[in-house]
C-alpha cells in the first residue's frame, strides 16, 4: 500500500468541503481506520475511498459542537481565522496571537 503524506497537521483549522462545519485537527489516520458499522452509513455515492489520511477534529457548526472523522478529500483549508468554539480544544491546544492552534506541550517549548 502507498500512504500519501497528510496535508494538514495537527493544530490546522479545516473545513469541509460539502457540509457546514469546521474544526481544528487533533489527530490524523494515515488511512481509514475507523469501523465498518460507520464506512457503510455513508452514502455510496459519497463514500471516501480509505486509502488515504483521515482526520479527527474538534468540530462545530452553527448548532454544536462535536468529534468529527473526516477523510481528507472532504476537507480544505478554513481561512477564516475565526476560532473554533470547541469545548475540548482548550485541554489540548493554546491558540498563539496569530490564531494558529499549538499542542500545550510544544507551545512549553
Amino acid at each position: 500500500m502507498n500512504l500519501r503524506r497528510a496535508k494538514y497537521g495537527i493544530g490546522d483549522v479545516v473545513k469541509h468541503r460539502v457540509y457546514p462545519f469546521r474544526g481544528v485537527v487533533f489527530d490524523v489516520d494515515p488511512v481509514f481506520s475507523n469501523t465498518e458499522e460507520w464506512y457503510n452509513s455513508i452514502p455510496q455515492e459519497v463514500r471516501p475511498t480509505r486509502d488515504q489520511p483521515f482526520y479527527h477534529l474538534f468540530a462545530e457548526n452553527a448548532e454544536s459542537e462535536y468529534i468529527a472523522y473526516v477523510s481528507e478529500q472532504n476537507l480544505v483549508p478554513d481561512t477564516s481565522e475565526e476560532p473554533v468554539r470547541h469545548a475540548e480544544i482548550e485541554k489540548v491546544f493554546v491558540r498563539n496571537p496569530e490564531g494558529k492552534y499549538l499542542t500545550k506541550s510544544t507551545s512549553m517549548n
